[in-house]
């Protein structure tokens, strides 16, 4: 037996070009000539020679197939089954491709089997050939179809009727639902269907913990088919005699709704269930064009738009959350039975599915998310570069071929530091400046532009802490001062100063470095932290304004780390702190990915707390604030002892890991 496949190097033509070579027969595959590998690597992948899979040059869209006529003449009259899966199956793609692939090309694969002598023409249809039909859509049914406004819906309903209308040997239809991997391995090839939301959840659940109850929509009923089962129905279906002329529809009987779909892949992902859905259908009150006219608001188009590139969601996708039709498949089921072909559940094999897309499909697998990929050649600027977090940042981004510039207050350790990156390999520029000077701020500016022209990158991590309860701060007004000056004046000195040259090559990314104690109202911190809520004020309103021109902002609000900052306070040299290295990781972290913010779960705990329970979140930053006393140098002595740290000090320090006390 012999056949004839277009499309058959696609997804489920692979998994067919397989099942007919088991049943020990030739295949003939069409192909472009320069997509000829592509038959060598599925020759490689099933294991047979050329003289069981052999290649037809030619075209889905040119006349007859663009067969040369001496191939066309060597295979007339010996093809049993000629079987048209090439098409576009792509919710993206324009009008015009639509129809050259769905539509002309059946027109072209209809002549073409004509032209052979074929014994049967197998049309592989879609559901979407129904369009959006309310109701329950039968095998025989088709004229019945309705609201084909959508390219892909109207193409495949247009190529099914060439089929129809046009096919002069005998033919078979069949209507897939939509397909996803193969149960049993996971197997896929694009992204499509169900695994736009596979993105979503992937975020939900790097945001929340698995027990945290989320809501979402419940949508109508989406019918997912895995390849396995459609191919292994369609090989079954077209070997039976008597068949002719009819239509099969390739479903789940029983389809699960969007949001059981959803839950479903949460579990299997391990994120965070939907644990209340809401039917979509409720807002049906609201006068359609009230509805539209919501949708056309920019704000609201912008919005959508942001948040659907983000996920990598086709806009098209949108309106098939609440599909309308159901799709009866009792000829299917009739022709099926005592096979042992049936649709498996989904919740059985939905784990291989997931787990195939996130070793092999996620787009982030396709993205240089390296350090090196992000910055190399981009100029990066970072203030307080000479010790600490800033030092370490740098030697990370000397590693990764930024071009570093660096500033500090110290000229003689400026430029030991920049020599120790130079050695690294690093294209390093080293500018003296105190950053809470704003003139000397203004000429650190002035001169990077001078010789660079832009800033890719600010680092803004220069900072003053200072940690002495209120108590004590009564006549030391300048505390405020002078943290004020150098954390919140002096980065917004020089955030001010780079924007203009970021805004006008529409790429910039500013990082600033706030603290934890922002989340948690730091007690004896009021100077450093009201400094840096300042700051994450500023940077939070001018994100708001820049959002569409793409200069971005991210907050890290930084654990306390071992750093010269901190080492006047001798009773942090027993509790737990991250090292300089350990938070430079959290700096590259945004300045790869650039999130809003960086913080640890313990800060974002307290931040929730602090909305929720303010009281008791007070409660507890004071229990910590009468535990831990404060340094000798705050109130005013000289002692040089080493403070005696208790038990429960350090139990109180290791729980509530990272907070300043």
């Amino acid at each position: 037996m012999e056949y004839f496949l277009t499309g058959g190097t696609g997804f489920i033509g692979r998994f067919l070009v397989e099942k007919l070579l088991q049943r020990g027969g030739t295949v003939h595959l069409l192909v472009r000539e320069q997509s000829l590998d592509k038959i060598d690597r599925l020759r490689e992948r099933l294991r047979v020679d050329d003289s069981r899979l052999q290649a037809v040059v030619g075209d889905l869209t040119s006349p007859e197939l663009g067969i040369a006529p001496e191939v066309m003449k060597s295979l007339k009259g010996r093809i049993d089954h000629f079987f048209h899966l090439a098409a576009l199956y792509d919710m993206g793609a324009d009008d015009d491709a639509q129809r050259a692939a769905n539509i002309d090309g059946t027109h072209q694969a209809v002549a073409a089997a004509a032209a052979m002598g074929a014994g049967c023409f197998h049309h592989v249809s879609s559901i979407a050939a129904a369009g959006m039909f309310k109701g329950t859509f039968r095998e025989d049914m088709f004229e019945e179809a309705e609201h084909l406004e959508h390219p892909y819906l109207q193409t495949k309903h247009d190529a099914e009727r060439v089929v129809r209308y046009e096919c002069t040997i005998p033919f078979r239809i069949y209507r897939p639902g939509m397909v996803i991997g193969h149960s049993g391995t996971g197997e896929m090839d694009k992204v499509d269907g169900p695994y736009y939301f596979f993105k979503m959840i992937q975020k939900i659940r790097a945001a929340l913990p698995q027990w945290v109850p989320t809501i979402g929509l419940e949508g109508g009923r989406l019918n997912i088919v895995p390849v396995d089962y459609v191919v292994a129905a369609l090989d079954h279906i077209a070997h039976l005699e008597g068949e002719d002329g009819n239509c099969f529809h390739l479903v789940d009987s029983d389809p699960h709704k969007m949001g059981e779909i959803l839950n479903i892949f949460c579990e299997a992902g391990h994120a965070p269930r939907m644990a209340m859905r809401v039917d979509s259908r409720m807002f049906g009150f609201v006068p359609p064009f009230i509805r539209q006219s919501l949708k056309n608001l920019p704000p609201v188009k912008r919005l959508t738009t942001a948040v659907l590139d983000d996920m990598g969601i086709p806009p098209s996708v949108l309106s098939f959350l609440n599909y309308p039709t159901r799709f009866d498949a009792r000829e299917t089921e009739r022709v099926l039975k005592d096979t042992g072909i049936e649709v498996p559940r989904l919740a059985d094999y939905a784990p291989v599915i997931w787990d195939y897309w996130e070793r092999h499909l996620d787009p982030d697998l396709f993205k240089d998310r390296t350090l090196r990929g992000t910055v190399e050649g981009r100029v990066c600027v970072i203030t307080g570069a000479t010790s600490g977090i800033g030092l370490a940042t740098a030697q990370k981004l000397a590693d990764a071929g930024a071009i570093l510039v660096i500033g500090a207050r110290k000229p003689e350790r400026l430029k030991e530091v920049a020599e120790q990156l130079e050695a690294r390999g690093a294209s390093v520029h080293a500018y003296r400046c105190d950053f809470s000077e704003m003139d000397q701020c203004d000429e650190f500016v002035r001169t990077v532009l001078d010789n660079h022209g832009h800033v890719d990158v600010l680092v803004n991590n220069a900072g003053r802490s200072i940690r002495r309860s209120l108590d004590l701060s009564f006549d030391r007004f300048h505390d405020f001062e002078r943290t004020m000056q150098l954390n919140y004046f002096g980065s917004v000195r020089l955030i001010m100063g780079f924007a203009p040259s970021m805004l006008e090559q529409r790429r910039g990314h500013i990082v600033n470095i706030s603290s934890i104690g922002v989340l948690t109202n730091a007690p004896r911190f009021s100077a450093y932290v009201a400094s840096k809520s300042a700051l994450d004020a500023f940077s939070r309103c001018a994100a708001a304004e820049w959002s569409d021109r793409n200069v971005t902002f991210t907050t890290i609000n930084m654990p306390l780390v071992k750093t010269p900052m901190i080492a006047p306070t001798k009773i942090y040299d027993q509790v737990p702190t991250l090292t300089p290295d350990e938070a430079a990781d959290m700096v590259a972290e945004a300045i790869i990915h650039r999130p809003k913010r960086i913080a640890t779960r313990l800060g974002v705990f307290a931040q929730v707390l602090h909305a929720l329970a303010p009281k008791m979140g007070e409660i507890v930053m004071n229990t910590g604030y009468r535990m831990f006393p404060d340094s000798p140098a705050a109130a005013g002595s000289r002692s040089r002892d080493k403070p005696k740290v208790s038990t429960e000090q350090v139990a109180f320090a290791a729980i509530m890991r990272g907070i300043y006390w």
